[in-house]
């Protein structure tokens, strides 16, 4: 039982960790920037990582009633499409859809929760193959499993909650001067195609994908 809460309490340290990788930190910071309030901020940050639970959650059930694992080209498939995914939503900063509603009084429209969660979810996929890897040599049952990816899901939505609230906090100031808020978001934006545009090539080149 002791080392059944090492473990956890490991599981829930890393989970915070893991929110905090660059490519999760930029994808994010792409999104908070659309929105001026703190809360509204660190809710994109929990569904982020609602989304990212969910997605290694399923993954791992099917890998293990499967008796199946995610081959090396797939998994470097799914890294690719984190850094497409990073060129797209830096992209889309540039060029918002004409038909978006706007907001009142600084609160964050449902649609861009839902999208936080798939983006979460992208990363789960991406991280799929490396926490089943994780979770079957530290733990011997399924419930045990399950138990660290819940921990290690609560990690992430910690993690990410706390960094989206920071991140908010230089757009909270710019709330009144439209100069510095287009800056800030226009910067993430940029951040982003370019961060993107460096994963596709090493997953593609440098991990071999493309080669």
């Amino acid at each position: 039982m002791e080392s059944l809460f090492a473990i956890l309490g490991f599981g829930f340290l890393l989970g915070i960790k893991h929110a905090l990788e660059p490519d999760h930190v930029v994808a994010v910071s792409t999104i908070v920037g659309k929105n001026k309030s703190p809360w509204s901020s660190g809710f994109l940050g929990v569904f982020w990582g609602i989304g990212h639970t969910l997605t290694l959650l399923f993954i791992f059930l099917v890998l293990h009633f499967t008796q199946t694992s995610i081959s090396g080209t797939w998994e470097k498939t799914f890294e690719l499409g984190v850094g497409i995914m990073l060129v797209y939503l830096g992209i889309s900063t540039f060029f918002p859809p004409k038909n978006h509603p706007p907001k009142v009084g600084g609160k964050t429209s449902g649609n861009l929760f839902l999208k936080s969660m798939f983006i979460g979810q992208v990363h789960g996929l991406a991280g799929s193959a490396a926490m089943t890897l994780l979770v079957v040599s530290m733990v011997d049952s399924l419930q045990d499993a399950l138990l660290y990816i819940g921990t290690f899901g609560t990690g992430t939505i910690l993690g990410m909650l706390l960094f989206t609230l920071a991140l908010s906090i230089p757009f909270l100031f710019a709330v009144n001067k439209d100069r510095i808020s287009f800056f800030l978001t226009k910067a993430t934006a940029v951040l982003s195609i370019g961060y993107g545009l460096y994963y596709i090539y090493m997953v593609g080149f440098i991990d071999g994908l493309f080669t």
